[in-house]
């Protein structure tokens, strides 16, 4: 290998995120593809425009793994542990987090295990898996909910039984060229395809091209997926593209922390974008904290679902679980004055800096996931750990609402209670989880 590209990719996997401030893109870039909507393969050359915007965009990238200055919300953080991972990506107008979630999981394990950059298609798998998700709801008379949400299991699922394509063979994005048409904005999308099932209902018999008549829907606004492509001067199926890179779907497994259903035994989680009723295995919180430390100390990431809704989740890249019952207490407000205080000026107080938080139990993450507190939100990307200037432990986090929106581009830190208190459930690789706990899932590992 050439001695350039063997010190650019140590230097990703030591230092994950200052690399991108530093890297030569050209090493990177692969054969640009470009798929058509009869599956016709093309090959363009990379524009040299986009690589030259790639490159400034990944130069102003800064590095987080040092201690920070203050920022606006009076937090400083040092990172303790972390893993590689792949640039923040932009969700945008969509609701296909679990999709940018589990394939930046995904692309470190490409990391991990190769010390390669992939980037995944997240629309390829949005296409495979809403047409999978239609399938499952007209089964069920339409009596259930057609939505854009999904879950990481429907990633992996996809992964096996239709395999992953890069990005450049299935953009996904077919509104325009300019810069404001290059992110998903699938309001139109998602409405024209509920319709469509919609109209379905009440139906006394059903044609047999009513999957073709939507899948036009899907192939019009995301592109058609490719049947095959070329990446990297080699042709493959989506499959065999899987393959090459090693991943194996049986090598992942979902967890979760709920007393409504034995521990150490699976169940089916029961939240909407669960549809495919993905079996998790269920393990006290203490133990399911255990297996994301390990996890990171290990080298590995996790893809993570949570709720998002809380007061204590901001815009800015912050997620901790202030004692909100005594907000003027933790604050140092005056009462009347904290009273009077708009919702929106309490959650400012109480994330603005470092502050007391609540002590998580079993029996509040069960209180809250029966009352509906807890909801099934967000996907994102558990790959370090880190702490503030007072010595509290967060969790590095990787969101999809680009780079713009936090102070740590597009990085946000959540502190231990509330990871603790608000995850709904992880995927990670197998080998990654202790192996005390392993034995007691019965878990083989290779």
């Amino acid at each position: 290998m050439n001695s350039k590209i063997t010190l650019y990719l140590l230097s990703f996997v030591l230092c994950p995120l200052s690399i991108w401030a530093q890297q030569d893109t050209t090493v990177v870039v692969s054969e640009a593809t470009v798929v058509s909507a009869d599956t016709t393969l093309t090959t363009l050359q990379p524009d040299s425009a986009v690589i030259a915007e790639q490159k400034k965009e990944l130069e102003a990238q800064k590095d987080t793994n040092a201690m920070k200055p203050d920022t606006a919300d009076g937090f400083r953080f040092t990172t303790i542990d972390s893993v590689g991972i792949t640039p923040v990506k932009d969700q945008h107008r969509s609701g296909t987090c679990w999709a940018f979630s589990t394939l930046g999981f995904l692309e470190s394990e490409i990391l991990r295990t190769k010390g390669k950059i992939v980037d995944f298609s997240e629309m390829y798998v949005v296409s495979k898996t809403m047409m999978d998700r239609a399938t499952y709801c007209v089964r069920m008379y339409n009596d259930v909910k057609f939505a854009a949400g999904g879950s990481a299991y429907d990633v992996i699922y996809c992964m096996k039984h239709y395999g992953l394509v890069p990005q450049e063979a299935m953009p996904g994005i077919r509104y325009g060229s300019s810069p404001a048409d290059t992110l998903p904005v699938h309001s139109e999308l998602d409405k024209v395809a509920s319709g469509y099932l919609n109209a379905l209902t009440g139906m006394k018999k059903l044609t047999p091209v009513w999957r073709e008549g939507l899948q036009a829907i899907y192939d019009t606004y995301l592109g058609a997926c490719p049947t095959e492509f070329k990446y990297e001067g080699k042709k493959y199926t989506p499959l065999s593209f899987v393959e090459s890179l090693g991943l194996d779907a049986d090598d992942y497994v979902s967890l979760t922390s709920y007393t409504h259903h034995p521990f150490y035994q699976t169940f089916a989680l029961e939240v909407p974008d669960n549809w495919r009723m993905d079996q998790m295995y269920n393990l006290p919180i203490d133990e399911l904290m255990r297996v994301i430390d390990n996890a990171i100390q290990a080298g590995y990431t996790l893809a993570w679902g949570a709720d998002v809704s809380e007061i204590g989740f901001t815009r800015k890249g912050i997620g901790v679980m202030p004692q909100d019952e005594k907000g003027a207490d933790i604050t140092g407000s005056d009462m009347a004055k904290w009273v009077g205080m708009s919702k929106d000026k309490q959650k400012e107080e109480l994330t603005k800096k470092p502050l007391p938080e609540k002590e998580v139990t079993q029996e509040m993450r069960q209180q809250a996931y029966d009352n509906w507190e807890t909801t099934d939100d967000h996907g994102m990307q558990i790959f370090g750990i880190a702490k503030d200037q007072t010595g509290k432990k967060y969790y590095m986090v990787k969101n999809s609402w680009g780079k713009i929106k936090s102070d740590y581009k597009g990085i946000w830190y959540i502190s231990e209670a509330f990871m603790r208190y608000k995850t709904n459930d992880v995927l990670v690789h197998k080998n990654a989880i202790p192996e005390d706990i392993r034995v007691k899932l019965g878990l083989n590992v290779k």
